[in-house]
Protein backbone atom coordinates (compact mmCIF):
# COMPACT_ATOMS: atom_id res chain seq x y z
CA UNK A 1 0.00 0.00 0.00
CA UNK A 2 2.86 2.41 0.81
CA UNK A 3 4.32 1.78 -2.66
CA UNK A 4 1.05 2.76 -4.31
CA UNK A 5 0.85 5.98 -2.28
CA UNK A 6 4.45 6.82 -3.18
CA UNK A 7 3.72 6.24 -6.88
CA UNK A 8 0.63 8.45 -6.71
CA UNK A 9 2.64 11.25 -5.07
CA UNK A 10 5.41 10.95 -7.68
CA UNK A 11 2.85 10.93 -10.50
CA UNK A 12 1.22 14.06 -9.07
CA UNK A 13 4.58 15.85 -8.90
CA UNK A 14 5.44 14.89 -12.48
CA UNK A 15 1.98 15.94 -13.70
CA UNK A 16 2.34 19.32 -11.97
CA UNK A 17 5.77 19.86 -13.52
CA UNK A 18 4.51 18.98 -17.00
CA UNK A 19 1.49 21.27 -16.56
CA UNK A 20 3.80 24.11 -15.47
CA UNK A 21 6.05 23.63 -18.51
CA UNK A 22 3.10 23.46 -20.93
CA UNK A 23 1.57 26.61 -19.42
CA UNK A 24 4.91 28.43 -19.57
CA UNK A 25 5.46 27.48 -23.21
CA UNK A 26 1.93 28.56 -24.16
CA UNK A 27 2.52 31.93 -22.52
CA UNK A 28 5.68 32.42 -24.61
CA UNK A 29 8.47 31.45 -22.23
CA UNK A 30 11.64 30.53 -24.08
CA UNK A 31 13.79 29.37 -21.17
CA UNK A 32 11.74 27.57 -18.58
CA UNK A 33 13.43 27.87 -15.19
CA UNK A 34 16.00 30.49 -16.18
CA UNK A 35 16.75 33.48 -13.93
CA UNK A 36 14.78 35.77 -16.26
CA UNK A 37 11.58 33.88 -15.53
CA UNK A 38 11.43 32.55 -19.07
CA UNK A 39 11.33 35.96 -20.72
CA UNK A 40 14.87 35.99 -22.03
CA UNK A 41 15.92 36.36 -25.62
CA UNK A 42 16.75 32.68 -25.68
CA UNK A 43 18.04 31.40 -28.96
CA UNK A 44 18.87 34.69 -30.61
CA UNK A 45 22.49 35.44 -31.39
CA UNK A 46 24.02 38.71 -30.31
CA UNK A 47 25.72 40.76 -33.00
CA UNK A 48 29.50 40.75 -32.68
CA UNK A 49 31.00 43.92 -31.30
CA UNK A 50 33.76 45.54 -33.33
CA UNK A 51 36.81 46.95 -31.63
CA UNK A 52 38.19 50.37 -32.59
CA UNK A 53 41.78 49.17 -32.87
CA UNK A 54 43.57 45.91 -33.49
CA UNK A 55 43.39 43.20 -30.85
CA UNK A 56 46.38 43.45 -28.51
CA UNK A 57 45.39 40.67 -26.14
CA UNK A 58 42.96 37.94 -25.20
CA UNK A 59 41.79 36.48 -21.92
CA UNK A 60 39.58 33.58 -20.91
CA UNK A 61 37.31 34.15 -17.94
CA UNK A 62 35.76 31.24 -16.07
CA UNK A 63 32.29 32.09 -14.76
CA UNK A 64 29.93 30.17 -12.50
CA UNK A 65 26.19 30.61 -12.27
CA UNK A 66 25.36 30.67 -15.99
CA UNK A 67 22.57 28.25 -16.90
CA UNK A 68 21.06 29.31 -20.21
CA UNK A 69 21.34 31.63 -23.20
CA UNK A 70 19.86 34.45 -21.11
CA UNK A 71 22.86 34.17 -18.80
CA UNK A 72 25.25 34.29 -21.76
CA UNK A 73 23.53 37.37 -23.18
CA UNK A 74 23.65 39.15 -19.80
CA UNK A 75 27.38 38.46 -19.37
CA UNK A 76 28.16 39.35 -23.00
CA UNK A 77 26.34 42.66 -22.67
CA UNK A 78 28.05 43.45 -19.37
CA UNK A 79 31.51 42.84 -20.83
CA UNK A 80 30.82 44.47 -24.21
CA UNK A 81 29.78 47.71 -22.47
CA UNK A 82 33.42 48.18 -21.49
CA UNK A 83 35.26 50.32 -24.05
CA UNK A 84 37.90 48.30 -25.86
CA UNK A 85 36.45 44.89 -24.94
CA UNK A 86 34.74 42.30 -27.12
CA UNK A 87 33.41 39.13 -25.46
CA UNK A 88 31.94 35.85 -26.63
CA UNK A 89 30.32 33.82 -23.85
CA UNK A 90 29.64 30.07 -23.71
CA UNK A 91 27.27 29.21 -20.85
CA UNK A 92 27.74 25.46 -21.33
CA UNK A 93 31.50 25.67 -20.80
CA UNK A 94 31.09 28.46 -18.24
CA UNK A 95 33.55 30.81 -19.83
CA UNK A 96 33.94 34.04 -21.73
CA UNK A 97 36.56 34.60 -24.41
CA UNK A 98 37.56 38.23 -24.23
CA UNK A 99 39.53 40.24 -26.80
CA UNK A 100 40.71 43.78 -26.13
CA UNK A 101 42.32 46.60 -28.09
CA UNK A 102 43.79 48.41 -25.07
CA UNK A 103 44.99 47.52 -21.60
CA UNK A 104 42.03 46.55 -19.41
CA UNK A 105 42.43 45.83 -15.71
CA UNK A 106 41.12 42.37 -14.74
CA UNK A 107 39.22 43.93 -11.83
CA UNK A 108 37.12 45.94 -14.31
CA UNK A 109 36.21 42.76 -16.21
CA UNK A 110 35.44 40.88 -13.01
CA UNK A 111 33.34 43.73 -11.62
CA UNK A 112 31.20 43.90 -14.78
CA UNK A 113 30.42 40.18 -14.64
CA UNK A 114 29.66 40.23 -10.93
CA UNK A 115 27.36 43.26 -11.30
CA UNK A 116 25.43 41.17 -13.84
CA UNK A 117 24.89 38.57 -11.10
CA UNK A 118 27.51 35.92 -11.86
CA UNK A 119 30.71 34.79 -10.16
CA UNK A 120 34.16 34.91 -11.77
CA UNK A 121 36.17 31.84 -10.75
CA UNK A 122 39.30 32.65 -12.72
CA UNK A 123 40.93 34.69 -15.48
CA UNK A 124 43.78 33.48 -17.65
Amino acid sequence: MADIIALIVIAAIVAAAVAYMVKAKKSGAKCIGCPAGGSCGGGGKMPKKSLDGRVIGRKTMRISGMHCQHCAVAVTQALNQIDGVRAEVDPVKGRANIAFDRQIDEDILKSAVEKAGYHVTGIS
